[in-house]
């Protein structure tokens, strides 16, 4: 492509050959953009449908679509300097930089991140879901924390303890803690039985 371009560059008169210097770099800003903007389209599309399929919630979707958007954009604007003959020395600058906040920040943030990336793991693999009763357990032959599951967001899973949501307990246990200890599920007249230690206790 860069031969044609130059045998091209030589073939044209002057005037036409400096405004192909300015066209092509030109176009290729154009091109990444529009592939940029296609690769966030398609990111649309396989993030609703795996929300659809597993039942992510929405905050949840909205935000993987923020990180995967952020990411997408920085490396086209990078690109995209690159071909307009930003050095490579100040573009390789530039992206060290980036890594090196991303990577602060990650670690900043990493009991957050694991809560995020647990939350996925707790819809995509049907652990659990709103409304089943769950004890989480420190040991195996020792009563744990137990409830029935009210709410999942993306860094609390929340059980309803005893009572109900106007008068009673809840307990907000990080995602995370799932995937540290053994989980319990209730079933059929176990469940029953848990409802009725629930209306009963303080």
């Amino acid at each position: 492509m860069r031969k044609l371009i130059q045998a091209l560059h030589d073939w044209l008169p002057n005037w036409a050959a400096d405004w192909l210097d300015i066209l092509v770099p030109a176009a290729e800003v154009v091109m990444i953009g529009l592939g940029a903007w296609l690769l966030m389209r398609l990111a649309h599309k396989l993030i609703d449908r795996i929300t659809g399929k597993y039942g992510l919630p929405v905050n949840m979707a909205s935000l993987f679509l923020r990180v995967v958007g952020a990411l997408v954009y920085v490396g086209a604007l990078l690109w995209a300097l690159e071909r307009m003959g930003v050095s490579g020395a100040v573009l390789w600058t530039a992206f060290t930089g980036f890594a090196t906040v991303g990577a602060v920040a990650f670690f900043a943030a990493w009991s957050v991140l694991s809560n995020l990336f647990c939350t996925l793991l707790i819809y995509t693999t049907r652990s659990f879901r709103i409304g089943d009763t769950v004890e989480l357990l420190d040991a195996g032959d020792k009563p744990g924390m137990k409830g029935r599951v009210v709410d999942i967001n993306p860094v609390y899973t929340t059980l309803l303890e005893s009572g109900d949501l106007q008068n009673g307990t809840t307990l907000q246990l990080p995602n995370s803690l799932f995937f540290q200890r053994a989980v319990r599920r209730w079933h059929g007249t176990a469940v029953a039985q848990v409802a009725v230690d629930q209306q009963g206790g303080p």
